[in-house]
């Protein structure tokens, strides 16, 4: 049974060890002294790979500045385990924060930005308030987002729905 557990622990530690950080690379050309060229291969520890300019340089040129920088920050140890979520996670996620913490985290980046502000958000948020939502309140929202419905005070509301469903009436009377 010792035995067991101790290969279970190994095999812990192994994922928490950082792997070498590898690119491979294949030539495509037309010219007809590439067409004989192998694949490449530059395998690099963490430490290794942050001294390695020229291959930095390689990598900034071909796939940009964020991608170099990405892989910066996990030769560093720096994950960002938020930006790895989907957006519907995300958005169930901050649906329960205070209304003050959702404007700050939507200065934090565009990403979240487009998440505070979108309409599947608010959805969410509103329903968390109202008891319920009527079919008028929905096509409201429809019209006007979410958000904007969320901010909108109750007798505003009203009006509007009222204002909606007379013009819902006369655009049917004109049509018969």
């Amino acid at each position: 049974m010792i035995g067991r557990r101790e290969a279970a622990l190994e095999g812990e530690e192994s994922w928490l060890k950082p792997r070498p950080v590898i690119f491979r690379w294949w030539k495509i050309s037309l010219r007809s002294e590439h067409r004989s060229a192998k694949p490449g291969e530059a395998k690099d520890t963490h430490e290794e790979f942050l001294e390695n300019s020229h291959l930095q340089v390689q990598i900034a040129l071909i796939f940009g500045a964020r991608v170099l920088d990405y892989v910066f920050n996990l030769c560093e140890g720096k994950f960002d385990f938020l930006e790895r979520l989907s957006d519907n996670l995300l958005l169930s996620i901050i649906s329960y924060l205070d209304l003050e913490d959702i404007a700050r985290l939507s200065q934090t980046s565009r990403r979240f930005a487009k998440l505070c502000m979108s309409d599947e958000l608010w959805e969410k948020i509103v329903h968390s308030c109202c008891d319920t939502i009527t079919p008028d309140m929905r096509a409201l929202a429809k019209d006007m987002g979410w958000r904007q419905m969320f901010f909108t005070n109750k007798l505003q509301l009203q009006r509007q729905i009222r204002k909606r469903k007379q013009k819902q009436g006369s655009h049917r009377t004109s049509h018969l």
